[in-house]
Formats: C-alpha cells, sequence, structure tokens
C-alpha cells in the first residue's frame, strides 16, 4: 500500500472511530421514552446516560489534550480502546441501567482522546495541502454518527429491542477500535517536535484562540439547543411531530456544508468570512423562524441554517491548527470543544427558561449569533493579518 493510500486508511479509521463516539453518545438519547421503560427507570435517568458526556468533556478536554500532543498514538489508542470495550460492556446487561451507566462512563472518558485528535491526524499525516480536506473528513464523521444515532436508534430498538440496539452499535464500535489500533502502527510522515507542547500556559495568554473558543461557544450552544427544544419550539406552532424530519435536514445539510465550505475558505483565506456568514445566516433565520412557521418554509430554513452552521467547526479547527501549530493541536482542539461543550450547556440552559414561548427562545439564538458577529471582528481577516 502506497503513502498516500495509507494516511487515507488511517483517516478512514479514525472517521469511522470518530462517528461511534457520536453514536454510542447518543444510543439512548433518541429511544428515551422506550428505554426507561425497558430498564426501569426514569426518563430522567436516561437523560442523564448522555449528560455524562460534556460532564466528562469539560474535566478532562485539557490534560487529554496536552496528552495528545505529547504522547499522540498512546493517547489515541487509549481512547479507541475506552470507545470499544465501553460500548461492549454495555451489553453485560442490556436491560440494566447498571451497565449501561458503567458502559457510558468509560466511552465518555474516551471521548475527549478521540475527539481531540482531529487536527492532530491531520497535521501527522497529511501534507499542509491536505489538511483542511482532512480535518473536514473528521468533522463530518462527528455530524455522521449523530445522524446515525438519530435514524438508526427507533428501527433497531423496534427490532430488537436493546440488545439487538447495543450488539449493533457496540460491534460497529469494536471494529473502529480494531481499525484504529491498526492504523496507528502506520509511521506519520510528519512528526512535529512533542516539546513545544510542555505547558497549557499559551492558552491563558492567547487573544486568537479566546475569541475563537467564543464563537464556538455560541456556535455548539446554538446546535445543542435547536437538536433539545427543536420539538418543543414546534409544538407551539402545532408541528411538533416535523421535529425529527427538520433536525435531520439540518444535519444533511450540515454534513454538506462542513465537506464543501472548509476548502472554499481556506482556498481563499475566508476563515473570518465565513464564520461571519454563519453567525449573520444563523440570527437571520432563527428571527424568520419566530416569524413564518409554514413548514416548507421551515424546512428551506433548517437547510439553510445547517449547512453553514456545521461547516463552522472544521473551518475554526482548521485555524486553530494554523494558528497553535501541529505540537499543539491537541491542547487547542480541546480548549476550542471545552468552550462549544460549555456553550452548549449554557444556551440550553437559558432557552430552557424561556421554552414557554417560541418566539423569545428563537430569539435568545438570534441574539446569541448576533454576539458572534460582533466577537468575530475581534479575529484577523486572513492568515497572518492583525
Amino acid at each position: 500500500m502506497t503513502r498516500s493510500m495509507n494516511r487515507w486508511a488511517v483517516l478512514a479509521g479514525y472517521g469511522l472511530l470518530a462517528a461511534c463516539s457520536q453514536l454510542l453518545w447518543l444510543s439512548y438519547a433518541f429511544i428515551s421514552a422506550q428505554a426507561h421503560h425497558a430498564m426501569g427507570v426514569s426518563s430522567g435517568a436516561v437523560g442523564d446516560l448522555a449528560a455524562i458526556f460534556p460532564l466528562m468533556y469539560v474535566l478532562l478536554a485539557l490534560p487529554f489534550g496536552r496528552w495528545l500532543d505529547i504522547r499522540f498514538e498512546q493517547a489515541l489508542a487509549v481512547g479507541a480502546v475506552l470507545t470499544g470495550v465501553g460500548g461492549a460492556l454495555r451489553l453485560a446487561g442490556p436491560d440494566s441501567f447498571g451497565w449501561a451507566l458503567a458502559g457510558q462512563f468509560v466511552i465518555a472518558v474516551g471521548q475527549p482522546l478521540v475527539l481531540n485528535s482531529i487536527t492532530k491526524i491531520a497535521a501527522r499525516y497529511f501534507p499542509e495541502r491536505e489538511r483542511t480536506a482532512a480535518i473536514s473528513v473528521g468533522s463530518v464523521s462527528l455530524y455522521v454518527g449523530i445522524l446515525a444515532a438519530a435514524l438508526s436508534g427507533g428501527p433497531l430498538y423496534h427490532a430488537g429491542g436493546l440488545r439487538l440496539l447495543l450488539i449493533v452499535q457496540g460491534g460497529v464500535g469494536l471494529l473502529a477500535m480494531v481499525w484504529v489500533l491498526v492504523a496507528l502502527r502506520t509511521p506519520p510522515a510528519f512528526r512535529g517536535d512533542p516539546s513545544v507542547a510542555v505547558s497549557l500556559g499559551w492558552l491563558r495568554r492567547d487573544r486568537f484562540m479566546w475569541v475563537l473558543g467564543g464563537l464556538l461557544f455560541i456556535g455548539m450552544g446554538v446546535f445543542n439547543a435547536v437538536a433539545t427544544w427543536l420539538d418543543t419550539i414546534l409544538g407551539h406552532f402545532g408541528l411538533g411531530s416535523a421535529s425529527g424530519y427538520l433536525f435531520a435536514i439540518l444535519t444533511v445539510a450540515g454534513i454538506v456544508g462542513a465537506a464543501v465550505l472548509p476548502g472554499i475558505a481556506a482556498r481563499r483565506d475566508r476563515r473570518r468570512a465565513m464564520l461571519q456568514v454563519t453567525v449573520a445566516v444563523t440570527a437571520v433565520v432563527f428571527l424568520a423562524m419566530a416569524a413564518f412557521h409554514a413548514e416548507v418554509f421551515l424546512a428551506v430554513a433548517v437547510a439553510v441554517e445547517g449547512f453553514v452552521l456545521l461547516a463552522a467547526l472544521p473551518v475554526a479547527l482548521d485555524w486553530s491548527e494554523l494558528h497553535s501549530g501541529p505540537e499543539r493541536a491537541g491542547a487547542a482542539v480541546g480548549f476550542l470543544l471545552l468552550a462549544g461543550n460549555l456553550g452548549g450547556v449554557v444556551l440550553l440552559l437559558i432557552v430552557q427558561i424561556v421554552i414557554a414561548s417560541p418566539a423569545l427562545s428563537l430569539g435568545v439564538l438570534a441574539v446569541a449569533a448576533v454576539a458572534g458577529l460582533v466577537l468575530s471582528t475581534r479575529l484577523p481577516a486572513r492568515i497572518g493579518a492583525r
């Protein structure tokens, strides 16, 4: 196998692992009503099985990012094993909340090691001209995992209960684990200098990273709030039954956007402009959704929003790798995704406070986007600009 084929095989294995980290995270989220009956616990307890993940990410993102920068292959291998073993662990008692909790905890500990590797894989295995594309593939994999969880949970449960769902998802997780462990035996073409990553102190002083983190705080916060509250908001308009397919439209459009837009932004050196378009479109879309409730209009609106919103993540991650350098890429991604996870929690809770009013709920998301537009002016217009 040629070196070119090797690096794409490594990326494919990593993409499968990244998708599995999202699939396993949301295993119970889309069948919560059925799962709480099957396990004999409250629906709130089932929700806690997904809530473990952002908590563990906040605690582990930065130290695990540093570990990846110093011992990349070792750290990612541990992340792969935790993902695969955690998914399989739940099969010890498919209808047991205790085994589900244990498995989710193991997967959640591994998730920061998997997600923080997005730019490291690109920096270590791909030449500079291909890194934006590699980062886009890694980012798209996350969205594919979310979509797979949404589309497969119900059918698998109805076909064979929790046992079949966990067998299928756990099997894919074990496949991804083995693939990555084998792929990591491929020597990286660009090793970098791990000694550069001895401290996280540079993050405290780096204004660029804080601004970029602020934008991901808003962007990922908006996505999480929409994923959580879209059904409730549309229910006020008499369209609650449409939330599932509208979220699927948003995600599919986002996968297309994340595959296409980052490369265009990189080639034209218009990353800031791309992020500004994202927050501006987000503000307009949610204000328009508050005013117009026709189902066809909402479908077009969420497709446009998904196309730009989900592309913002690979654009930001690509820019962070160029700014921080390959040696610090793990810590940089950890910091940005930590900010994004915090944003997901904060915006979700703010929307919850006003969820009785759909106009206010959508208005909160629009105001957050306007704040992002103001914040984006603190970024340089082009690479190397100040």
